[in-house]
């Protein structure tokens, strides 16, 4: 599985980021989750986000403009495993 975070670098971003690792930690996937911070706007474009941060798994768009929580993100994975 992938998670991107997309964001220019903003607090917001790296506070999903921060809440994206910590919900990967607590599910234990044994490395099977790689989490990757993605900066570059024209991906942003291109996957329909004009609001960050996002948050995308598998390339599917889960969350525009919102820093969830770690729970949220938790239940959002287990939703796509």
């Amino acid at each position: 599985m992938k998670i991107e975070i997309l964001g220019p670098g903003c607090k917001r971003c790296d506070q999903l980021y921060e809440n994206t690792l910590t919900a990967v930690a607590q599910l234990n996937a044994g490395g099977s989750i790689q989490v990757e911070k993605i900066k570059n706007i024209e991906y942003f474009v291109q996957k329909g986000v004009f609001m960050t941060p996002g948050l995308l798994i598998d390339g599917e768009v889960v969350s525009v403009g919102k820093v969830l929580s770690a729970a949220e993100i938790h239940k959002k994975i287990e939703e796509k495993l």
